[in-house]
């Protein structure tokens, strides 16, 4: 499990490989899901879980102005580094278990 923070107008793309299986939950703010089409998505609010995998999903942004944080669940520990066109900063894995 880690967690994922979005700045406000940040977007992060989703690549199969590195999100197979994962499991997304909105813990602050709101997220948008963008489609593989790059059509807008729904925004999701505080509480919200959603699956990537099959979705169509390729990219997480946040509408907002501030910070949305996004905790994801995958079924194993893996070392997940991401690029953005805006800044996104990864907070550390704090350890727990999936």
């Amino acid at each position: 499990m880690w967690t994922l923070a979005l700045r406000g107008g940040a977007r992060v793309a989703v690549v199969a490989a590195e999100w197979c299986d994962a499991f997304g939950v909105v813990t602050r703010g709101r997220v948008q899901l963008e489609l593989r089409d790059g059509e807008p998505g729904p925004v999701l609010g505080r509480h919200a879980g959603f699956w990537l995998r099959g979705t169509g999903v390729r990219a997480l942004r946040n509408p907002g102005r501030r910070t949305a944080r996004v905790r994801i669940v995958t079924p194993r520990a893996r070392t997940v580094t991401r690029q953005s066109t805006h800044p996104v900063r990864q907070l550390p894995n704090d350890g727990g278990t999936t």
